[in-house]
């Protein structure tokens, strides 16, 4: 698999998505530092270094402003590279694995049928939720057949491959991670 690294869009000044993640930081008393995570970004093009990847990278940005210790790899369209990447994240340790990319009705979009088949249950709630605040900025969103659920004793998100797409999924993503995490981790409801 290749990794690569583009410059991040700089969205810190924006008051929401402060806000939104400044209150994740302490959810369920969880110390982010030691939880590791993966950026999964799914594209042909940005694989072959055709376009630069921004969505990677800026959901690796608000992941490590919440403290969590992140690894960002590039990899092409498919569900198998798909399965093997998350896959992979999780063999490393991953507790959090996030994809961008793949989640629409292009031929290529498989990013959806590379992840079922690694999640031990899916959270079908978190995915229509992502879908609903996404249709609130676009109607587009609801083209997105993005995944969320548990493997082992980690959460994987199949979030869409734009970068705006990718801040707002987060935005609802974040704050559950933590009580999501805890009670993999046998904590009491």
């Amino acid at each position: 698999m290749a990794r690569a690294r583009s410059e991040p869009i700089d969205r810190r000044g924006d008051p929401t998505m402060r806000t939104a993640f400044a209150a994740c930081r302490t959810v369920a008393g969880m110390d982010h530092a030691h939880i590791p995570a993966a950026v999964i970004t799914v594209s042909d093009r940005s694989f072959r270094k055709e376009r630069a990847d921004t969505s990677g990278p800026r959901a690796v940005e608000l992941l490590e402003q919440q403290g969590y210790a992140v690894s960002l790899t590039v990899i092409p369209d498919g569900a198998e590279s798909v399965t093997a990447g998350i896959q992979a994240a999780l063999a490393a340790g991953a507790r959090i694995v996030i994809t961008s990319g793949g989640t629409g009705v292009a031929p290529r979009d498989l990013t959806p049928e590379g992840t079922r088949p690694v999640l031990t249950r899916e959270i079908p709630g978190i995915a229509e939720e992502l879908r609903r605040e996404g249709a609130s900025h676009t109607k587009m969103a609801v083209l997105s057949r993005g995944l969320v659920g548990i493997a082992g004793d980690a959460l994987v998100v199949n979030l869409p491959g734009s970068t705006k797409a990718v801040e707002e999924g987060l935005e609802v993503v974040a704050p559950l991670i933590g009580h999501i995490l805890e009670q993999l981790d046998g904590g009491d409801h």
